[in-house]
């Protein structure tokens, strides 16, 4: 069993930045796909970003590629998602999901992940 719990979120103007962080309560197994999704009122929970923690290959939705930047740091058994130049659309909730194995394939569907955090807001106005 894998507990995530996310932080970061917050309020801020267009331009703007923000750094979420996932930590994990533990990884059992040495390689988990972590994922970061989002979701609106009325709308279909969205792949962000997803990092392989076994070899580190990243993941990125085509809305956020140059903006967004997932990375871990092993020994805190964390993820990060940096979110630069942030847009009103970038406004949702923040999951943190973490799946045993690979990302390939499945980093992009909700389906796929066993373990999921509370979310954390993530305002953005303009």
């Amino acid at each position: 069993q894998v507990q995530l719990v996310e932080s970061g979120g917050a309020s801020v103007q267009a331009g703007g930045s923000l750094r979420l962080s996932c930590a994990a309560s533990t990884y059992t197994y040495s390689t988990y796909c972590v994922g970061w999704f989002r979701q609106t009122p009325g709308k279909e929970r969205e792949g962000v970003a997803s990092i392989f923690t076994g070899g580190g290959a990243t993941y990125y939705a085509d809305s956020v590629k140059g903006r967004f930047t997932i990375s871990q740091d092993h020994a805190k058994n964390t993820v990060y998602l940096q979110l630069n130049s942030l847009k009103p659309e970038d406004t949702a909730m923040y999951y943190c999901a973490a799946l045993r194995g690979s990302c390939a394939g499945l980093w992009y569907s909700r389906s796929a992940f066993d373990y999921w955090g509370q979310g954390t807001q993530v305002t953005v106005s303009s």
